[in-house]
């Protein structure tokens, strides 16, 4: 894991020899597990270190205080992207792993077993109807996503986990100039203010990464998220 200690460095993020050996093992079960569950389709040793676990590792950036016993969402998070890399970083973390596909959530039952990771939730549902589950309802501090859908459907989706005075950040690749513009009534509408696209500046990520980060200012109305698949098919849009 040479690669990932010395990339995640120039994050500010620092690996200790135990973290590494998680990181280690993570990639092990998920090599395994990835032979007859379809989790990723980069399996080589230093695209898993680099396009997975530094880019997960990139969501630090827009972290500033970590204090114990905060609570993040993981939506859409398939083989624990990003948030057991982040877990694995910021022990004290609580974590949700949100992830509807059974073969996904049995994989990631098996990893946090091996891992020995505490306070870890796996829920098996859709975002879109976990949100309006009063248990999860604008109850975490930070919601993490990547690579699930648009931002003006990922704004629907992400903002009504996010308690007032939280944020979300997705993560995401390429030009997105039109998607952030698309994504600015749903924003609004799901009382949320867009603080930021933070560009992602490594050499070991070169195909223009950024995190879009989203602070919660007010509540989300109570319609929202719609049923499952709505909120991609017909987006809130500007």
């Amino acid at each position: 894991m040479e690669k990932l200690k010395l990339a995640a460095e120039k994050l500010g993020v620092f690996l200790t020899s135990f973290q590494l050996d998680q990181f280690e093992l993570y990639y092990r079960e998920l090599i395994e597990w990835n032979q007859r569950v379809n989790l990723t389709s980069i399996t080589d040793y230093t695209g898993v270190q680099l396009k997975h676990f530094l880019d997960s590792l990139t969501v630090a950036a827009a972290i500033k205080n970590i204090k114990k016993n905060l609570k993040m969402a993981d939506i859409g998070t398939g083989a624990g992207l990003p948030g057991i890399p982040l877990k694995i970083v910021f022990s004290d973390i609580h974590l949700a792993l949100i992830e509807a596909t059974l073969k996904k959530t049995r994989f990631l039952d098996q990893l946090i077993s091996k891992l020995n990771l505490k306070n870890v939730e796996i829920i098996r549902e859709r975002a879109e109807t976990v949100a309006h589950d009063t248990r999860y309802r604008e109850r975490f501090d930070i919601v993490v996503s990547r690579a699930v859908a648009a931002l003006p459907a990922l704004a629907e989706i992400m903002l009504p986990f996010c308690n007032i005075g939280g944020c979300c950040i997705a993560q995401k690749k390429g030009d997105i100039g039109r998607e952030v513009e698309q994504s600015k009534k749903a924003i609004e509408v799901m009382g949320g203010s867009l603080r930021e696209i933070k560009s992602i500046d490594l050499v070991e990520l070169n195909d223009n990464r950024c995190l879009v980060i989203i602070d919660k200012i007010q509540p989300t109305p109570s319609p929202y998220p719609r049923r499952p698949g709505i909120p991609d098919k017909r987006p809130v849009i500007s």
